[in-house]
């Protein structure tokens, strides 16, 4: 398996779904000229400004478009630029691309992907700085991808995008340089919703497991309280990969 970082990770699960489905399309800020971090780079002059789409500095018109992009039958990422910036499209998110499926007895489809970043790193302000995912995860309607290594960020995405309901893949910021083998298999690089690893087992006496909520597993190896501690106790580090929804 090819070694990639985890924007690279992202960049070619894209790819590889907007080669697939021609009615899978990219919306967001700047995304046409790579985005802020360079996850859609490239992608504009394979595809096509028609289908890697800049939009105006407005999350919540971005959302609307998106979510009647998908009720006529396609498959809209959006990229939000930071977590913060998804709460002036709550309304859209909360109020529209969640319920719209329950409200019309199931006659809608909300195939819609938003890829977000949360978390600190560098010298980034408050408000771009939050983790805001526990919000996202009361809403019924809506599940919250969590991966933490550049193989589940490609597979989850792809999961999310050909999902027939609404996902948001989200990632912590400070690991997108981050390394790991990602399969190049197109097919085989899919992952299943509903799934979590265990990335580690340590000793540690009697104290209880721990989990990566979205990618903080090389500093809890790393600092782990009895990591040469000799017990019949283990620990694992769980990555849960995803926040399941509450359905109704």
């Amino acid at each position: 398996m090819p070694e990639q970082t985890y924007l690279e990770a992202i960049r070619s699960g894209l790819a590889e779904e907007l080669r697939r489905d021609s009615s899978v399309y990219v919306f967001g800020e700047d995304v046409a000229l790579g985005g802020p971090f360079g996850a859609t780079k490239g992608l504009a002059e394979e595809f096509g400004a028609n289908r890697i789409v800049n939009t105006p500095i407005s999350e919540g018109t971005v959302m609307g478009l998106a979510i009647g992009a998908a009720t006529a039958g396609l498959r809209p990422v959006v990229e939000i630029m930071f977590i913060d910036f998804i709460t002036l499209a709550m309304d859209q998110l909360v109020n529209h691309a969640a319920k719209l499926h329950y409200m019309s007895g199931g006659q809608l489809s909300i195939p819609l992907t938003v890829r977000v970043q949360c978390g600190i790193s560098g010298a980034m302000g408050a408000h771009h700085s939050q983790s805001l995912e526990a919000w996202l995860a009361h809403v019924p309607g809506l599940k919250i991808v969590m991966p933490s290594n550049p193989a589940d960020a490609k597979g989850l995405l792809k999961t999310a995008i050909r999902e027939s309901r609404d996902r948001r893949p989200r990632g912590r910021r400070a690991r997108r340089h981050r390394r790991g083998n990602c399969r190049s298999n197109p097919t085989r690089s899919i992952l299943l919703l509903g799934q979590s690893r265990v990335a580690r087992r340590r000793p540690c006496g009697a104290c209880a497991g721990e989990p990566d909520a979205g990618g903080t597993i090389p500093a809890r190896q790393a600092t782990h309280p009895r990591s040469g501690a000799k017990s019949p106790w283990s620990a694992p580090i769980i990555a849960p990969k995803w926040i399941p929804d509450l359905e109704v």
